[in-house]
């Protein structure tokens, strides 16, 4: 009997006695071998290994974070320990194993530096594709929308977003991910884990990011971000920055661009793949996706009702649990679940009304109620009645339109 191979190396087969060998062979190739790597831009060669819902019986006594195997959950284990965790001697990144730590030193040698910008890499493999960063080369192309990368593994992320497919499911709240480390990260809401300390006090984070920018606004004297004078307008009021389609302003240019794009400009470049619905920016485009998919994203840590909206969170949170702070309008005590909506209630009691329609005199306390006034100027109908074909140019008026259309043609009236 011949014993079978394991774990065969993925650039010669060869066969190794472990996962992590194989993974140090990848790394021992040849840097002349880099360039043999396969880098076409065959679509038809680019597949995604599928997600297949493994359980994980491992169960860490720390955090509650689980596994599917019992060799992941002991490497796991040392981050609460600090029991032969590896620490790197040049940065403060701390690996598991010795294999980890190898790897990881190859960033501050000369082992693998590319020769345009100096930076150093782990292995030939990410030599070759960073590379392509000087080169510009995208060998790798979108079919729905033709955007090129670099790495086929990018394209494959890149693809979810016209597929909506999100393979990596939380098991305790049943949100779903697109990226395996997106949900890891989500993990750490349920677990509390914050994996990331701050070497020069006891705080600890749950994301890298948030640790630097603690370091950054704690601990260091660095301002990168802005100036004294952009920041002394906070105090004074101060907004230099004019809209020249209406008499709004702005403290920062880039807020100014914002409003400019979301209000006076028509132009939508996202596109809704369920309905053709355009909008201006992706996060509209997301949120609008809800209502196509019934997904749910908001869940209370209290009881089991999940929300579509993280303001119908937030007012389930004040009402049913007396969690949170209510913002309560001084004129009439009417209470609002978020600042904005009490700064928009305010308005309409003072009769502030910043936004001007650029066809006429008319103004409105809300860039939406502007929007809404702006098809009166214009022949464009963008809202059609699904059975009848009908054209209207308000939202509105076409759902009022759809109620009566249904019940003429028999078809159940559903409301969103």
């Amino acid at each position: 009997m011949f014993a079978t191979c394991a774990h065969a190396c993925l650039l010669c087969s060869a066969c190794v006695g472990s996962s992590v060998t194989s993974e140090t062979r990848v790394d021992a190739v040849d840097k002349s071998q880099a360039s043999e790597i396969p880098t076409e831009a065959d679509n038809s060669n680019v597949s995604e290994r599928p997600h297949t819902h493994k359980p994980k019986p491992h169960v860490c006594s720390v955090c509650d974070k689980r596994f599917t195997r019992r060799g992941r959950l002991n490497e796991h284990r040392k981050c609460h320990t600090g029991e032969n965790v590896y620490s790197c001697t040049q940065c403060e990144r701390r690996c598991s194993s010795r294999t980890g730590l190898m790897h990881h030193m190859n960033i501050h040698t000369d082992n693998y530096k590319c020769a345009e910008c100096g930076r150093c890499c782990q292995n030939s493999y990410d030599l070759a594709v960073h590379m392509r960063s000087h080169s510009e080369e995208k060998p790798f192309e979108c079919t729905v929308c033709s955007k090129r990368f670099a790495r086929s593994d990018s394209l494959v992320k890149h693809s979810r977003i016209h597929s909506g497919q999100k393979p990596y499911k939380c098991y305790v709240c049943d949100k779903a991910f697109s990226e395996s480390g997106t949900l890891n990260t989500h993990m750490r809401v349920h677990t509390g884990e914050k994996p990331h300390k701050c070497s020069l006090c006891d705080k600890s984070f749950s994301r890298s990011s948030n640790l630097q920018r603690h370091k950054r606004l704690v601990h260091s004297n660095s301002r990168p971000y802005g100036t004294l004078n952009t920041h002394m307008r906070v105090h004074t009021g101060e907004k230099p920055h004019k809209c020249s389609l209406c008499d709004k302003s702005f403290s920062r240019s880039s807020n100014l661009q914002l409003h400019k794009r979301l209000v006076h400009s028509n132009s939508r470049p996202y596109e809704c793949p369920f309905c053709g619905m355009l909008f201006k920016i992706r996060s509209k485009l997301k949120q609008h996706i809800r209502i196509h998919t019934d997904a749910k994203p908001y869940s209370c840590r209290h009881c089991s009702d999940c929300f579509t909206w993280l303001d119908q969170l937030k007012t389930h949170l004040l009402k049913s649990h007396n969690e949170g702070t209510w913002f309560t309008c001084d004129i009439c005590q009417k209470k609002f679940s978020r600042k904005q909506h009490l700064k928009v209630h305010v308005q309409r009691h003072e009769a502030v009304k910043p936004y001007v329609c650029s066809e006429c005199p008319k103004r409105f306390c809300t860039a939406d109620e502007l929007r809404e006034h702006h098809p009166v100027h214009s022949e464009y109908k963008q809202f059609s009645c699904g059975l009848c074909d009908r054209l209207y140019k308000r939202k509105m008026a076409v759902k009022i339109h759809f109620k009566k259309c249904s019940a003429k043609h028999g078809v159940t009236y559903v409301r969103l």
